[in-house]
């Protein structure tokens, strides 16, 4: 049996719960089957499933190779079906939600260029800065900044990963001083995201220092990240938020990088979008136009040096 149906042997026994149900899926037998999954982790050297006379459940290793592996399948499910199609001429209307910073600085930018393209599409642009089930929305495609999906049936398409930085306006140092150790934020105002997993601290690493968790408390927080994004700017504090919202902000000089040789834990950009046979041509047209501006642009090595 081939690599790849080897796999979605797997993607197919995590989903359903059973190897008798994946075999039959695949229309393979239950021996054959069996076979290929013992094949599949002898090959890998890991353990993969842990299976008992009633149920089948996934190892912590097996965990991860499947969400790893439905992401592969569903990109090549994508290419495959881009190649077979003559003409990619898509039609109707396309609904995109992300935060309102993404909206503001990546979707609304480029919505004159993607009409350009596809004039038969009809673009909503939805700013949301709480997650939302993808399907019961009717959002076609959610931009989010998280590794993988609890939902089964959402697929994601990474587009690139960013650094969370700390900044301040030129202003405030030179009123409060530049911080050179994260200690020394107990002395200073911060401008925090309510949404991180743990808005009460900031846990930093370096290379040459360490790793240090630092309580903290905002003298203003919002769901918002131009919120905070507009208080650093009119010298209230120092904002937290990922680089690519500050970039261009610290790139004319109106907010300063602080502690900059200190990492706090890096957010991965993601697309994701309602699993399916067959990808509606308007759904994979964003896809590709994203992921080729965001290749073009060099966004990844910008936002994470």
């Amino acid at each position: 049996m081939d690599r790849w149906t080897e796999v979605r042997l797997f993607v197919e026994v995590a989903e359903l719960g059973s190897l008798r149900k994946a075999a039959e899926a695949l229309e393979l037998s239950t021996a054959s089957a069996t076979r290929a999954l013992r094949g599949l982790e002898a090959r890998l050297g890991v353990q993969l499933v842990k299976r008992s006379t009633r149920q089948t459940h996934l190892t912590d290793i097996g965990e991860e190779f499947y969400r790893r592996s439905k992401a592969l399948l569903a990109e090549w499910r994508e290419a495959e079906a881009a190649a077979g199609a003559a003409v990619l001429d898509p039609s109707g209307l396309l609904r995109v939600s992300g935060s309102q910073s993404f909206c503001i600085l990546h979707l609304a930018p480029l919505a004159a260029a993607f009409a350009r393209r596809y004039p038969r599409l009809r673009l909503e642009i939805l700013s949301i800065n709480r997650y939302q089930d993808v399907i019961d929305s009717g959002v076609d495609v959610a931009v989010r900044t998280r590794e993988y999906e609890a939902d089964s049936s959402i697929t994601i398409r990474r587009l690139a990963e960013t650094r969370r930085i700390l900044a301040a306006s030129p202003d405030y140092l030179r009123s409060r001083g530049m911080p050179s150790t994260p200690q020394d934020l107990a002395q200073h105002d911060l401008l925090l995201y309510q949404y991180v997993n743990n808005p009460s601290e900031l846990s930093f690493s370096s290379k040459e220092q360490g790793k240090a968790v630092i309580p903290v408390q905002g003298l203003l927080m919002s769901n918002d990240g131009q919120v905070l994004r507009h208080g650093a700017l009119a010298g209230l504090g120092i904002v937290v938020q990922p680089k690519y919202v500050l970039f261009d902000d610290i790139a004319a000089g109106r907010l300063v990088p602080v502690l900059d040789d200190w990492d706090l834990p890096r957010l991965t950009i993601n697309l994701a979008f309602q699993t399916r046979l067959h990808l509606p041509a308007k759904v994979r047209a964003l896809i590709d136009f994203l992921v080729e501006h965001f290749d073009t642009m060099d966004y990844e090595r910008k936002w994470t040096t």
